[in-house]
């Protein structure tokens, strides 16, 4: 109710489009230039937040609430993911002492 009030005084859902848009490039350009695997990991959560938002505005402005209950899923997938990359990240650091992802072709048996 508080994001329909939003779009009503002026803010137009182009703002969010493009907000969202500019969020998600820089979790891409994150994954594509940075070796960091927590780094990594916080770039994927940006865009699936970034995706979360336009999901969210565009619901709002449409007047439906299809768009926030998959946000709700998206949120329990991407702590799912968290979760396990974590745990995976820490198991390798513990072995390896490095959470750069080039060296992890090493880990072949």
């Amino acid at each position: 109710m508080v994001l329909a009030t939003i779009f009503q005084n002026g803010v137009s859902i182009d703002f969010y489009i493009v907000l969202s848009t500019i969020l998600f490039v820089i979790g891409v350009v994150g994954v594509m230039i940075r070796r960091n695997a927590i780094i990594l990991l916080m770039c994927i959560e940006l865009m699936l937040n970034a995706v979360n938002l336009l999901m969210v505005a565009f619901s709002t402005y449409f007047g439906k609430s299809d768009g926030q209950i998959f946000v709700f899923f998206i949120m329990v997938v991407a702590a799912a993911e968290a979760t396990v990359g974590l745990s995976i990240l820490v198991m390798a650091y513990r072995n390896i002492r490095t959470t750069d992802v080039g060296i992890f072709n090493k880990l072949k048996g």
